[in-house]
């Protein structure tokens, strides 16, 4: 594996592995490099980000690396998450949320077991959207975080609390992931259908 190769993998790495980062020591046993190589690499990335004015950045948080955006564009990241265009969840969100409402605190690797498809960018919407949150980190290699609802998550979809998220007692084993996330998947739904039309011009409210 050449050198360029070898950044090129790492970033593809720590753009998988998103918030959560890798470590130098995970980076070299997924690529099969040497631990001073990868530091070489995450070195010399770092540095061409900055020459080159690219819109992310790496970061080293509690001896993760993590790829990062800058903070200086951190108002149009903003006008982005609230713009009324996105003011709406997308299916892969709702069904994201309805996973963590239910199993929290739940990694973001979990959730995608459950789902079968990747899902930081819903994660990352629904903590832009204040809806989950960090709890806390797992007791596992990287230490990734676990997610939890929020207030506002109660508040957005008429809770009075995770007490009231649709009962689960039907069912036997916890096999039926699909169909267990479906009920709080369709209560959203339909919740979010009426705060649409509330907000509609002409519209109650």
């Amino acid at each position: 594996m050449n050198f360029q190769d070898l950044k090129s993998i790492t970033e593809g790495l720590l753009f998988l592995a998103g918030e959560e980062g890798l470590s130098i020591k995970q980076l070299a046993e997924v690529t099969e490099q040497r631990q001073e190589l990868i530091t070489d690499a995450l070195t010399d990335m770092k540095s061409s980000f900055e020459r080159e004015g690219r819109g992310i950045q790496i970061l080293q948080i509690a001896g993760n690396y993590q790829l990062a955006t800058l903070p200086q564009h951190a108002h149009y990241f903003e006008r982005l998450a609230y713009s009324p265009s996105r003011s709406t969840l997308s299916q892969a969100a709702l069904e994201t949320l309805s996973i963590i409402a239910y199993r929290q605190p739940i990694t973001r690797i979990e959730v995608e077991e459950i789902r079968g498809v990747k899902s930081e960018r819903a994660i990352h919407t629904l903590v832009n959207k204040d809806l989950i949150e960090e709890v806390g980190r797992a007791e596992a290699i990287g230490r990734p975080i676990l997610y939890g609802t929020t207030k506002a998550f109660l508040d957005y979809f008429g809770l009075a609390s995770l007490k009231d998220l649709p009962d689960l007692s039907d069912f036997e084993t916890t096999d039926q992931l699909e169909e267990e996330t479906q009920l709080l998947f369709q209560r959203l739904e339909e919740q979010q259908l009426t705060i649409d039309d509330v907000d509609k011009p002409g519209g109650e409210g």
